[in-house]
């Protein structure tokens, strides 16, 4: 071997060509391997490190992708990129393409959160808002679809710039989801999980669509106001009484609040109505004794007029019959609103509650009713 051929075979082994990215940053996704001109020589090696894929694009073209190994570049390994250039016979001298590295290792701990309330519809707590926030985890499943649909023409593609993405579509999502879901309210952050579950797999296609995987979701924690919280706390309470409890607990609460506003108001309602008849009747008892002493045996008095009974109406099935005072009960649970369905014996349809004379009181009013006549 003469001199010349040495020194040339010296230089070939120095100037050995090698395309790779050694990664010393925790949030890049997407590099671009940077070179003058793009120029890649004939046999260069091409090194493909575990959980990165490195991806060829030609004039604006997706060609080859390559996974994990060490690999020799030519027209053998390069198929698409031997069609697009049209080498029929191989190559020799440099070629043009732009190689990006892309890593594929899973990327945890990524926050997401509601930036608005969410407006539900619950039948017994009438518009509600909640919101919700916690973490999730993804990969670049599909690396080729990735740079053609995402990263584009940029150099450095960074975890910050696709999470912001990620975090509106997870939101979106979130939102049909719980809002299709039709729990009743307090089940939301009792079943987190299954939810989470859900959620996942509502998201999951449209990750894929642009090449991401969504591997993991969680939600960990669902809040709603506290002035609603107290609500559902006092009525999963109530719920567990029957119903002759029930009301004798909201007579209590009525006669409680009555004593406790000072002067009175007409707006407090039939709570506050109920406390005060009561007190007006012991006022005409003390002021008047003899009004309450026993009948002459002689006496008969008539007999009791029937209580009138109640029927309602939930998720459109019948229910009772109930008291005046029980339905009253019902309507200060939220069991029943304005609008629910009441019957009673002659009445030729079923109406709403609030088109009953009788039932408006449970309704409030801004005004006291006139007095009776002296």
């Amino acid at each position: 071997m003469g001199l010349f051929d040495k020194i040339k075979e010296k230089l070939s082994h120095e100037f050995i060509d090698i395309i790779e990215w050694l990664d010393y940053t925790e949030d890049t996704i997407a590099h671009r391997f940077e070179r003058y001109q793009n120029e890649i020589k004939n046999n260069a090696k091409l090194i493909v490190r575990e959980g990165q894929t490195a991806v060829f694009i030609n004039e604006g073209q997706l060609a080859d992708v390559f996974g994990p190994g060490t690999y020799t570049l030519n027209t053998q390994n390069l198929p698409i990129l031997t069609t697009l250039k049209g080498w029929k016979y191989g190559f020799d001298s440099p070629f043009k393409a732009e190689v990006y590295f892309v890593n594929t290792h899973l990327f945890t701990d990524e926050k997401w959160g509601t930036k608005n309330p969410i407006t539900l519809s619950d039948d017994r707590f009438g518009l509600v808002e909640i919101r919700a926030f916690g973490t999730y985890a993804f990969r670049i499943s599909d690396a080729g679809k990735f740079i053609k649909d995402i990263v584009g023409t940029d150099a450095n593609f960074t975890n910050f710039e696709i999470n912001e993405h990620l975090k509106s579509l997870i939101a979106t999502r979130f939102t049909d989801t719980v809002g299709e879901a039709k729990l009743p309210i307090e089940l939301y952050a009792a079943n987190t999980t299954e939810l989470s579950e859900t959620c996942k797999e509502v998201m999951q296609p449209e990750f894929s669509s642009v090449g991401i995987s969504l591997e993991k979701f969680f939600i960990e924690n669902v809040s709603m106001p506290e002035d609603l919280k107290k609500e559902i706390f006092e009525y999963s309470r109530i719920d567990k009484l029957d119903m002759d409890k029930l009301t004798k607990f909201k007579t209590a609460k009525a006669i409680e609040a009555a004593a406790n506003n000072e002067g009175g108001t007409a707006g407090a309602g039939m709570g506050m109505g109920m406390g005060f008849a009561l007190a007006q009747q012991m006022g005409t008892a003390m002021a008047n004794p003899q009004a309450h002493q026993p009948a002459p045996q002689a006496a008969t008095p008539p007999p009791m007029p029937a209580a009138t009974q109640y029927y309602y109406a939930i998720n459109n099935q019948q229910q009772g019959p109930v008291s005046f005072e029980q339905l009253q009960s019902l309507f200060a649970s939220r069991t029943i609103n304005r609008d629910s369905l009441i019957w009673k014996q002659g009445m030729s349809e079923w109406k709403a509650l609030q088109e009953l004379d009788e039932l408006k009181p449970f309704l409030g009013g801004n005004t006291p009713p006139p007095l009776p006549a002296q």
